[in-house]
């Protein structure tokens, strides 16, 4: 075991600029953080002092002259460019077929038999942000008792309910029903229960979210460090998209901030293992809503946080920073966008200034954790011993 602790951010949706078969998925053109730093100035010393501007150029960002961290580039092998996918494939799971997204909303063969299953009619059924969606047809959703469904550009069904007018048991009861629903071609990565509760103008979403998500297949990383006796600690929705497999504890965020600290906290009381980190707001807050300036503020207040990761970082340490695909703010489309994504590795023993070059497969960042613990998993290759 080179690192006894491993760290693993995925900075959700910063990604840093096309894939050659972006054009297959509507995304020429697309740069996440590189349109971000020609619209405005970056400030991301810290990031960049780990090798994030030597990776490739951007505007007014400076590469270092003697970067402290190893540095490169992953492209995604699987075909799509949602959460789920980019997730597992850093696991060592490549899909042979992207999880199915409904951008005009869900077709009546799913929406009729889900209707006639649940005994309601429903509300809704196109892309939407949960808290507009909410806002736009919940008081009607009162009135009515039907429940709100919608989804996004990520491959999921989502259902909004009141808590007081759907109790959470049968809230919970509907999504187990879409879930069974939504198989074969319609085999979406994850069904959401998403209750809330207040007034007209006033409405808040609960903690009590649930996810039904498709089981990974065997053996993934999460697997094999699980049955090497590794202790897993999730922060985020890492929880969700794994469905908890080989994951010890975790803890749900509200937002990056609490997510950065929920990071430090596991850091305080984990000394060993992997934590493995989803921040989201990046891509829920910003680059679906094509909110440029709230993205580079974003990605500023991670830059911030960098010494404070750092200074929690023991000797036998490694933190890895990554992101699971892109989501371009500057452009038309408030979709994901297939693009290549950044890899950091960094730690008092991490061997500086290492050019990792561009890896055909998030799985490489995955094969470098089992390796590290004495395991592997079917794809990738590790890149431990040019950072050890």
């Amino acid at each position: 075991m080179s690192f006894r602790r491993v760290i693993w951010i995925v900075l959700d949706s910063v990604g840093i600029g096309e894939m050659p078969d972006a054009a297959q998925y509507g995304d020429v053109g697309s740069d996440t953080l590189g349109h971000i730093a020609q619209h405005r100035k970056l400030h991301l010393d810290n990031l960049c002092r780990l090798g994030l501007a030597n990776i490739r150029s951007f505007d007014r960002l400076t590469p270092d002259a003697a970067p402290k961290g190893a540095y490169g580039r992953c492209a995604l092998a699987s075909p799509g460019k949602d959460t789920t996918t980019g997730h597992w494939e850093m696991a060592g799971i490549h899909l042979a077929k992207p999880f199915p997204v409904y951008p005009r909303g869900f077709p009546p063969e799913v929406m009729d038999e889900f209707e006639r299953r649940i005994g309601r009619a429903t509300l809704g059924n196109k892309p939407a942000s949960g808290t507009e969606i909410i806002e736009e047809l919940g008081e009607e959703h009162m009135r009515t008792g039907s429940p709100i469904v919608y989804t996004s550009a990520d491959s999921v069904f989502q259902v909004a309910a009141h808590e007081e007018v759907i109790p959470l048991f049968e809230l919970y009861k509907i999504c187990d029903t879409a879930r069974e629903i939504l198989r074969g071609k319609h085999e979406v990565g994850r069904v959401i229960a998403r209750p809330f509760l207040g007034s007209p103008g006033a409405f808040t979403r609960t903690p009590n979210r649930h996810d039904y998500a498709v089981p990974p297949p065997k053996g993934m990383l999460l697997d094999r460090l699980h049955e090497r006796g590794v202790e897993v600690f999730a922060v985020g929705k890492i929880f969700d998209v794994f469905l908890g497999r080989g994951i010890g504890d975790y803890e749900k965020t509200k937002s990056n901030a609490d997510g950065m600290e929920k990071t430090l906290q596991a850091m305080d009381s984990f000394d060993s293992g992997m934590i493995f980190v989803n921040l989201v707001d990046f891509d829920q807050l910003y680059g679906h809503r094509n909110d440029v300036e709230g993205y580079a503020r974003a990605l500023e207040a991670v830059d911030d946080w960098i010494p404070s990761l750092e200074a929690r970082l023991g000797p036998d340490d490694l933190l890895i920073l990554t992101a699971d695909h892109g989501c371009d703010p500057t452009t038309a489309s408030t979709d994901h966008s297939r693009e290549f994504v950044p890899v950091l590795a960094y730690g008092k023993r991490v061997r500086a200034g290492v050019d990792l070059g561009t890896r055909r497969t998030l799985s490489d960042i995955g094969q470098t954790v089992a390796e590290n613990f004495g395991t592997e998993i079917v794809t990738g290759e590790s890149f431990l011993s040019q950072i050890s």
